[in-house]
């Protein structure tokens, strides 16, 4: 989908069509844009970037709060109108998934044409423009989404995969980061082309593992399938504070509210998990994480607040001030429907009942 959330405010609200609308946190404290209009990516926003940030680059762009009920509403009728074509779809997000179409349900011998029809269904149902992108793999099919939008369409074919991948930036393979972006530029490497004249092992020797994946993609190998079933890893909340949080009392607070909602979140996946971890941010946003490793599964808020104060401990929370406090639960054992995605179940072994809870 194009600027999905930005777009869904301005389908809703007629008065921001056509102005830069910035969705996510206010600009007075701290607050992080989720999406901007194509109208405020103009001015250089981009979603994760600091409010502030936003509002320094363009002074008239209207904040809104995001509103995820109604963007879920917006996706379920997109995935609706995918299923209507191939029940091979693999939502990656609410506004993006990979869809198989080789045998698709209507019959239809052009992936253009499916592709058109798709995007066309699409705005006629919502009032939303798509983009898509056609490959024969998926990794491919994610870079061509990005060439023509918004509202676009583009299509690599096999015999022009090759050359395509070869003049590509590097910085616009998915997958490659700012940080490995500059790394590569620094070796002299700027297009597909001169990554294909390293070796792999000397992609390995640079860039570690991620050196397997760079040798495969720029050379077109991708034989992963899209997968309609996703395992669901983790399940988690976390909050950044319009204050620096100075003692252990107030953190305390906030990890109980966010334990409650994990908790809630596990109970709509039918969740269970056993390793719990806390994520604290501190005031000068240096990061740390600890985890522990329940005996048995769970999902109560209690012991999801009995354990992150445990390891709230293991840090100096409290010695400094903190800005952000987040709880994860993995190590799942899935038992239910999830409200909110289409993940596949694993089947259910039980789990040790707590005698006296």
């Amino acid at each position: 989908m194009d600027a999905f959330f930005a777009s869904v405010e301005q389908l809703d609200a007629p008065e921001l069509r056509g102005k830069p609308v910035v969705v996510g946190g206010s600009p007075e404290g701290r607050g992080v844009v989720a999406a901007a209009s194509y109208e405020a990516r103009r001015y250089g926003i981009r979603s994760a970037m600091p409010a502030w940030k936003a509002a320094k680059l363009c002074p008239q762009a209207i904040f809104v709060k995001s509103r995820f009920e109604r963007y879920k509403e917006i996706s379920e009728q997109i995935r609706e109108i995918f299923f209507s074509f191939t029940d091979l779809v693999e939502p990656l997000s609410l506004d993006e998934a990979y869809l198989d179409i080789t045998e698709n349900k209507r019959g239809i011998a052009s992936a253009r044409k499916v592709a058109q029809l798709i995007r066309q269904e699409i705005k006629e149902k919502t009032g939303l423009t798509a983009s898509a992108g056609i490959a024969v793999n998926k990794f491919v099919a994610k870079i061509a989404s990005d060439l023509n939008k918004p509202d676009g369409l583009a299509v690599i074919t096999p015999e022009k995969m090759i050359p395509f991948l070869e003049q590509l930036p590097v910085g616009k393979f998915h997958g490659i980061g700012k940080a490995t972006e500059a790394k590569m530029h620094g070796m002299h490497l700027f297009t597909g082309a001169d990554l294909k004249k390293l070796s792999e092992p000397e992609l390995l020797r640079h860039f570690g593992k991620a050196g397997h994946f760079y040798y495969n993609i720029v050379r077109g190998i991708d034989n992963r399938l899209v997968k309609p079933n996703r395992i669901r890893k983790s399940v988690g909340a976390e909050n950044t504070f319009s204050e620096d949080l100075q003692t252990l009392p107030e953190m305390t607070e906030k990890l109980e509210a966010i334990a409650q909602k994990v908790s809630d979140r596990m109970k709509r996946a039918g969740a269970l998990g056993r390793t719990i971890t806390l994520k604290v941010r501190y005031e000068n946003f240096e990061s740390v994480t600890r985890s522990r490793t329940l005996d048995t599964l769970t999902d109560r808020p209690d012991v999801l607040t009995e354990t992150v104060l445990g390891l709230l401990e293991e840090t100096r929370a409290g010695i400094r001030a903190v800005r952000l406090l987040g709880i994860s639960v993995s190590n799942l054992n899935l038992t239910g429907e999830d409200d909110e995605d289409d993940d596949r179940r694993e089947s259910f072994t039980g789990i040790q009942l707590d005698l006296f809870g």
